[in-house]
């Protein structure tokens, strides 16, 4: 019988009345209360997890953490569909993650629903987030073999096996994600499936943050070698004046505003390209350097750096909106403090935008010159690694920029989420053989000893430098 839409109306204003007082009883501090309206809207309306999901996520961008964590353990606990569990530390301890509880309520909800692929993703996501890969392993297997269109599960899979460097499955199993509906929408010709490309043009499409186009950019010379005769790159803004200077790309574009909807024979995304371009563990193209800065860009910034002494570049803090930025970014400048005792270090800071403030107030006995809240772009940024003799940065752009052009990079990674590109227990990058060092936080975080370790190692560095050596790495 169809459903009357009257009938249809009417539930869904008496479920947003449920959400409404829902959300107002659980920030009021009554959470039972909230939690018997949420019950109740469940009754109304079977997908009412999406609901609770996108409450959990909004409250943890809010910043209120704790909100975050009780709508994403209630979701995890009344329901069974695929929802996003956000997992966020509690504001007074970031290292009470509420993992236990979190897995308990996955747990539930796959007694429940044994036959759940959404159930059993979640219960993945949580293991994975505890460490506990081959068990997080085993959970997306099963969602898999429950539903064999399930992307959700294919994707975090993904993850594991990138880390791990098992790059076949990884790439196949990141080819199910679902990031990609607004290029199927806006593009009116086909998506490259690995036909051949002789002759042919392409787009390389827009996906991810400054450091995923900067990192698969590399494959546009790839594909040039294939037989592409044309190939075009779709960017943030910020990047397209760097992205000039890329091997193998005849045209530059930002999107939206300059990128047509036809024109080309096919588009791709950039992290499809390991996929299609057959990329393993052994064989990562890493044509170093494959980005350059710009001479009268490079005469502009040079007048402004230190004379003397050895010129570090800093990045200390990542994109807040990032889902794990609370990890991989540092809580202040402060924390690289130590790093001013090394005799001769002059550092300059390369933070834009979140952070950048503390630039101009630096930590007692710092030489810091503060540069990176006046880049327009990226061409700014990488005029000014062009004449440094080393970076130290958290996991960002700025990072990948360094690695892209062969500069050296000390890059300070996190215990928790750390991400798959960075492989695991590594202390170097396949990515970016040339240069880049890898520091990790000891099991459970926390950045003293990651520092410890980077002063000792800038020790070094000076004397190598000074003695006109290239440094060991």
């Amino acid at each position: 019988m169809d459903k009357n839409p009257s009938d249809e109306k009417q539930i869904s204003a008496r479920v947003q009345a449920l959400v409404i007082e829902g959300n107002r009883l659980m920030e009021a501090g009554n959470g039972e209360g909230g939690k018997e309206c949420f019950r109740k809207a469940l009754a109304l309306i079977r997908d009412f997890g999406q609901v609770l999901a996108d409450r959990a996520s909004q409250r943890q961008k809010d910043g209120a953490l704790e909100d975050a964590q009780k709508y994403s353990l209630w979701a995890a606990s009344l329901l069974n569909n695929n929802f996003a569990l956000p997992v966020a530390p509690n504001p007074k301890s970031e290292k009470h993650w509420r993992f236990t509880e979190k897995e308990a309520a996955c747990l539930q909800a796959v007694r429940r629903a044994p036959d759940s692929p959404g159930a059993w993703t979640n219960l993945g996501v949580v293991l994975a987030r505890m460490k506990r890969e081959d068990e997080a392993e085993r959970c997306y297997r099963t969602a898999i073999g429950l539903d064999k269109d399930h992307s959700g599960a294919y994707f975090n899979l993904s993850y594991i096996l990138l880390r791990r460097g098992s790059f076949e499955e990884g790439w196949r199993c990141l080819e199910r994600r679902k990031s990609h509906g607004y290029l199927d929408n806006f593009f009116t010709f086909p998506r490259w499936n690995g036909e051949p490309l002789h002759g042919k043009s392409l787009i390389i499409g827009f996906e991810g943050g400054h450091g995923d186009m900067i990192q698969f950019c590399r494959y546009a010379s790839i594909l040039k070698t294939m037989g592409a005769a044309k190939i075009s790159i779709t960017c943030h803004p910020g990047l397209k004046t760097l992205f000039s200077t890329l091997p193998g790309v005849d045209e530059v574009l930002s999107f939206p505003e300059e990128t047509d909807a036809s024109g080309w024979d096919f588009w791709t995304l950039p992290l499809s390209l390991p996929y299609h371009c057959k990329t393993r563990l052994e064989n990562i193209p890493a044509p170093i350097p494959y980005l350059s800065a710009d001479p009268a860009r490079v005469d502009k910034w040079s007048q402004l750096l230190p004379l003397s002494g050895i010129r570090i570049g800093l990045v200390w803090k990542g994109n807040p909106r990032f889902e794990n930025d609370l990890e991989r970014s540092l809580p202040s400048l402060d924390v690289l403090a130590p790093l001013g005792a090394v005799e001769g270090a002059r550092f300059v800071s390369l933070q834009k935008g979140e952070g950048e403030n503390s630039a101009r107030l630096p930590p007692s006995g710092f030489h810091l010159v503060a540069l990176g809240e006046s880049f327009c772009d990226f061409a700014d940024t990488a005029a000014v690694l062009s004449c440094l003799d080393l970076l130290i940065s958290v996991d960002t752009g700025v990072a990948h920029l360094a690695g892209a052009m062969g500069k050296p990079c000390w890059l300070l990674l996190p215990d928790h989420l750390c991400d798959w590109r960075w492989l695991s227990g590594r202390t170097d990058s396949p990515w970016y053989p040339k240069g880049m060092r890898l520091f990790r936080q000891p099991p459970g975080g926390g950045w003293s000893q990651v520092i410890d370790e980077v002063v000792v190692s800038l020790v070094r560095f000076k004397k190598e430098w000074k003695d006109g050596n290239r440094p060991a790495w």
